[in-house]
């Protein structure tokens, strides 16, 4: 008689299960601007009885909610991540915004959306102005990490399976969402390499170029982490998959030379037109390229789960409750330190039930 092969996934489970292991779990999400203190404990005590460890939270930089939401959050004994976007700002200096390879502002012109309205991260002013705003967050007494988002350039090629949502076929780097050609930027590549990258046939065909400013990514990071270190408090990062595989050449991401203290990649299988058992291989490349820092694998629920064969955009599709199970452990198999939500809000009685199964709870 044959030995009956059990899919490995479910032999994680198993193993999971007969350890008793406990896999941290945590969530991002957002509040209404009118959200009373009531519903934002109410929703944290909810998520702390579905056996989550902390919580992501998008206040942007608006210290008096960020305080308020973590305080709700440190009474229940979650851990409190204050996550803010970085790099997608409006409404400031014009000479801070990145430049596109047409000569356009991202503060003028933008690529795919009216929000990406993105910052230079060589700018030394942008950096001064994100390192201020991330301490400020840090100062507040509850707040466990500053978490760092769209730490990055715009994608210069999007994910696949965004392209027919945008009506674009991305074989190639575009002028209209490849950055930064700003004078200063352009200078200062030239005198590090001797390469004026404006006569360049095909920019994007000059590995020292992305080099460069993966390197602009990578330093503004590190100016960010040391000083929310010195104030006493960690640094967590929502990154792209990968990074080799994907972060580094769709937005600048090397983010294995980040010094942040958790990683939590957006392992999103639905944008790049994979399946549940994606997650587990591209973590395994993350645990591996994190090199010790801790990996919180970021998945990607889908709401209206029952309707998702009808869902043509992959920004409202997402795993199934029949597929979490899969995506988790196949993460935790790859040696994810735990998993995070996007979003608690979209997770339905069916996957609660299907996360608590796969962990044994």
């Amino acid at each position: 008689m044959k030995a009956k092969i059990i899919p490995a996934f479910i032999a994680t489970a198993l193993l999971f299960a007969a350890c008793g292991r406990h896999v941290p779990v945590y969530a991002w999400l957002s509040f209404p601007e009118d959200a009373s203190p009531e519903s934002i404990s109410e929703c944290f005590s909810s998520l702390k009885a579905h056996g989550l460890e902390g919580v992501c939270v998008n206040n942007g930089f608006d210290v008096q909610r960020t305080a308020e939401a973590a305080k709700a959050a440190k009474a229940l004994g979650l851990e409190y991540h204050a996550w803010a976007p970085a790099m997608l700002q409006e409404g400031l200096d014009s000479s801070w915004y990145a430049v596109n390879r047409l000569g356009q502002p991202a503060y003028s012109v933008q690529a795919y959306v009216p929000y990406y309205k993105a910052l230079d991260p060589r700018n030394p002013q942008v950096a001064d102005w994100l390192v201020e705003k991330y301490l400020a967050l840090a100062a507040i007494p509850e707040v466990d990490y500053v978490q760092l988002d769209y730490m990055r350039y715009p994608d210069v090629i999007l994910a696949r399976g965004l392209w027919d949502k945008y009506g674009l076929v991305m074989d190639e780097e575009y002028p209209v969402a490849d950055y930064c050609y700003c004078p200063d930027c352009v200078s200062a590549f030239k005198e590090l390499s001797g390469i004026d990258i404006l006569q360049a046939e095909d920019p994007s065909k000059v590995p020292e170029w992305a080099a460069f400013r993966c390197e602009a990514v990578t330093s503004l990071v590190g100016k960010i982490v040391d000083a929310v270190h010195a104030a006493g408090k960690k640094v967590s990062a929502d990154v792209f998959p990968g990074p080799d595989s994907y972060a580094a050449w769709m937005v600048r991401q090397q983010w294995d030379k980040w010094p942040v203290d958790k990683f939590f990649p957006m392992n999103y299988n639905d944008f790049y037109l994979e399946d549940a058992a994606w997650v587990g291989q591209v973590t395994a490349e993350e645990v591996a390229s994190a090199a010790g820092v801790p990996v919180y694998s970021g998945l990607f629920i889908c709401r209206e789960w029952q309707k998702k064969a009808s869902l043509e955009d992959p920004e409202e599709s997402g795993l199934l409750p029949s597929e979490l199970a899969e995506a988790v452990l196949g993460s935790l198999d790859a040696g994810a330190a735990g998993i995070c939500l996007f979003t608690s809000a979209d997770m339905t009685p069916e996957h609660w039930e299907a996360l608590d199964k796969a962990l044994g709870r």
